[in-house]
């Protein structure tokens, strides 16, 4: 039988890391000054809990299927874990970057198993000023934005957006963005690790090698026009419960909570909880800030005790048409107001 799977983080230390993440996470000392990215849940990661604890969640999704993913996800990914959960430390900028759709991911890169890649970030610290890119500030096409790149004057092209704890941004997989420094984030996104740099700084690694460029895969796949909204506002569904951005892959939901409060699993989909403030007992389970939970689908009931108050993410495979919007609407908010916030397949 199922039950809440607490799982075993990956870290990711790149050259852009720090060491806010570790300290957040409140790792041992000394505390690394390169650590770019907690891999949360990930279908790699092992379970650390129960009988099950050992086997990574990619063979838990392969023997249990929809009792654990739910229905929602089995036609589009079969028994693949179909998200990824992840904090981002950006002590310095990341390179500017792109992600494929499925189409492309599944065309050209098969051989990597992985989807394509939508994602939304919710900003958890951002330092005064502090800045993503994303997207670009005047249409463009393949000829001349490979001719920035090239001639060096790509910045000019880009479209630069200043943040602080609290927005979210929806990037869809075609879109050009990158995370510049000083900034702390959740990430939700499709399971897939396909990043096709563009421009890196001229940053060398450890090994005083230039960082790869994938730029005409990149070209192949870039968004040309500016994006049509840059953040994603939150709609309340109900007292305490916030959808802040929601599309075909995922939905990504914050929670306020005073009280134990009651939830439930549905057939369509498990849940990902994931502490950001405080501390809550999730399921049975103690978490604390920084902490992960996965939710089968089959679980049904269970509740969240906080200790005392406690703010939390909620990740899952949402029904769009059947679930959220008619939620929203029964709130009042109209169709254009709920298309801000659910936003579309790329």
């Amino acid at each position: 039988m199922l039950y809440p799977l607490k799982l075993e983080r990956k870290l990711d230390y790149r050259l852009w890391g720090g060491s806010r993440l570790a300290r957040w996470l409140k790792l041992p000392e000394p505390l690394p000054t390169d650590l770019a990215e907690s891999w949360q849940v990930y279908e790699t990661n092992k379970v650390l809990n129960g009988p099950l604890a050992g086997r990574t969640l990619a063979e838990v999704t392969s023997e249990f299927g929809a009792d654990l993913v739910g229905t929602l996800s089995l036609p589009r990914y079969g028994l693949d874990f179909p998200l990824l959960a992840k904090f981002i430390d950006a002590n310095a900028r990341l390179s500017i970057q792109v992600h494929p759709d499925d189409d492309y991911a599944h065309r050209v890169e098969a051989h990597t198993g992985f989807h394509g890649k939508t994602e939304a970030w919710y900003i958890l610290h951002a330092d005064p000023g502090a800045q993503l890119i994303f997207g670009l500030n005047r249409r463009s096409d393949r000829e001349t934005f490979a001719r920035a790149v090239a001639e060096g004057w790509l910045e000019d092209l880009l479209n630069y957006v200043e943040v602080q704890a609290g927005d979210v941004v929806y990037v869809p997989a075609g879109a050009l963005h990158a995370i510049n420094e000083g900034i702390l984030l959740f990430e939700i996104q499709q399971k897939s690790d396909l990043t096709y740099r563009v421009y890196d700084y001229n940053r060398r690694d450890a090994q005083g090698r230039l960082r790869e460029l994938h730029l005409e895969k990149a070209l192949d796949v870039i968004r040309y026009e500016p994006p049509e909204q840059e953040k994603t506002p939150s709609l309340t569904i109900e007292p305490g419960r916030d959808l802040l951005v929601a599309c075909p892959y995922f939905a990504l939901e914050r929670h306020r909570l005073s009280q134990t409060r009651g939830y439930r699993t549905r057939p369509t989909s498990f849940d990902i909880w994931t502490v950001v403030v405080g501390a809550a007992t999730v399921a049975g389970e103690a978490l604390t800030e920084g902490d992960s939970l996965v939710l089968p689908a089959s679980l049904r009931d269970y509740d969240i005790a906080p200790d005392p108050d406690a703010i939390l993410l909620r990740c899952y495979v949402p029904d769009l048409d059947n679930d959220l919007r008619p939620a929203l609407r029964a709130r009042g908010y109209d169709d254009a107001t709920i298309d801000r916030t659910i936003r579309p397949a790329p």
